[in-house]
Parts: structure tokens; sequence; C-alpha cells
């Protein structure tokens, strides 16, 4: 496409095959959202789209969003309908005056959607944005260095429960995924799946879960962390999970992906790649 919109917290430029967002003052507006700071700026993928809506705003506004598709975004994932309208990264809000522009991208937006696009995407096609390298709850600080997270208790904020038993640290390969509940809502808290496990339904005495409060576990803070543990998660592709192409060639493309995502080491890329060579 090639063009540009100009909103309240945000700049979308459209190509192609993707919109890039920027999270920056488009325009003379209130306080921009954390959230969006913290996300700098978005590529979104036109296979992340499952469809777009131009609709009336406040204040004579008119509002553009894109509707993320199901499975595409793990930021959206983790979420999970928890954002409030104001911090959607997904809209833009524009002047009034420019209804008819936002409408002309909205269709030239869709004509580029294809037909698979309000179907659950199979896998993350959203990058992670980028969180810290540790989050401060009320009862511990979460780390998370890529293959595994840690909670390391707060001696005045866990609960008994949480400091007899130390601090606690889970491997990628033990969790099934993650759910985080906002700190804007009573009971906040980030809690990992552990897999074959079932946790304690409070979260202050789950030791697989970090309690937010006032001050501690911001939206902008642990979301993102949130996200970037769910699509570690999601990465994760056991051997027996490689599966059967329908031709040779495509089942040694599938593999050499895997292999430079990092999801298999050398030694197993190897090991199946001499295997399905052998069967071809």
């Amino acid at each position: 496409m090639g063009d540009v919109l100009a909103g309240n917290h945000a700049v979308w430029e459209f190509d192609s095959d993707s919109v890039l967002i920027r999270f920056a003052r488009g325009l003379r507006t209130p306080r921009t959202p954390r959230l969006f700071h913290a996300l700098g700026a978005r590529r979104i993928p036109l296979e992340a789209v499952s469809g777009v809506t131009v609709t009336a705003g406040k204040r004579d506004t008119v509002v553009l969003r894109a509707l993320p598709r199901p499975g595409a975004d793990p930021l959206m994932e983790a979420a999970a309908g928890q954002l409030k309208e104001n911090c959607d990264p997904y809209r833009l809000v524009l002047p009034r005056e420019r209804a008819t522009q936002a409408a002309t991208f909205a269709d030239a937006l869709r004509s580029r959607l294809g037909p698979d696009a309000t179907e659950p995407a199979t896998r993350f096609l959203v990058g992670v944005p980028q969180p810290p390298v540790q989050l401060k709850a009320y009862d511990a600080r979460v780390e998370f260095d890529g293959s595994a997270v840690t909670f390391r208790w707060s001696r005045t904020g866990a609960t008994s429960t949480k400091w007899k038993a130390c601090d606690q640290r889970y491997p990628l390969s033990a969790l099934t995924g993650v759910e985080w509940h906002s700190p804007e809502r009573p009971g906040g808290h980030l809690r990992l799946l552990v897999r074959d496990a079932v946790g304690d339904p409070r979260p202050d005495h789950d030791l697989a879960a970090a309690v937010f409060g006032v001050g501690y576990g911001a939206v902008h803070e642990s979301l993102p962390f949130a996200a970037a543990v769910l699509a570690a998660v999601r990465a994760r592709a056991p051997l027996a999970a490689v599966p059967r192409a329908r031709s040779g060639d495509e089942r040694l493309r599938h593999l050499s992906e895997l292999h430079t995502a990092g999801l298999l080491t050398d030694a197993e890329y190897t090991a199946l790649h001499d295997r399905f060579t052998a069967e071809a």
C-alpha cells in the first residue's frame, strides 16, 4: 500500500504484506498509555489479521481497528480480552474528517486478507514484545532467562506457604501455558500452568504464581513478560511433534525451520535429517 495514517497514539504504515505500528504521538492528544511506550513499534503481518472495522468514536473521532487473528499474537493471547479500550494496540483513533481515508485504508486491507483469515492461527505470527528481564510482583521477583521462569519470594510480601517452600524454578519443558490477570482488576496475578500439576487456586499460595498489587506488576511490564513466556512455551516442539509432510522435501524444509528457530539441537537436527533422507 505504501500509505501512512497518524492517529492519537500511533502511526500506522501499510505495505503489501504487513502493517507497521509505531506507538507515538501522531497527533496532539492526552497522555499516551505506558503499554504503548513499552511496545515501541510492532510489525503485524496481514496473515495475523482476521478483519478490520471503521466506527464512529467519541468527540468527533473515527476508530480504525484491525481484528487480530485468534492465536496469531502472543500479546493479545496473553491479554485474553482484559485490556482497556484505550490500551488496545490494534485500535487507531483519528479525527472524524479522516473517516473517508480510514475507510479507504480499511477496504484496501480487507482485500489483502487470505481466505483463512478468520481461522485460528496454528502458530504465533507476530513478534514478541521485548519484556523486562525481571518482573517485580507484590510477593516475588519473577525472572525469565529464555529457558526457565524463576520465582524469588519477597520476605515481606510472600505468604508463609511460599516463603517456606523457598524459591521456585520452572523450565519451559514443564509448562503448558501462562495465565495473566490484569493488575487493574481485583486479584491480578501471573500464573504458570505446570504440566501434570494442580496448583493452589489461591494465587498467594500457588508456588507457580506471583501476585500483583498497587505499584506491582503494572500492565506495561507484566503483559509483555507474560507474552514472552507464552511464546516461548508455544514454540517448543518435541521430536514426536515433527509432522510427516506429504513429500520428503517439505519434511526437510520444516525440519530446517525448527533447527533455525532453535527448537532442535544440532544433534537432533542431524539425526532427524538422516532419518528423513533415508525414508525419502
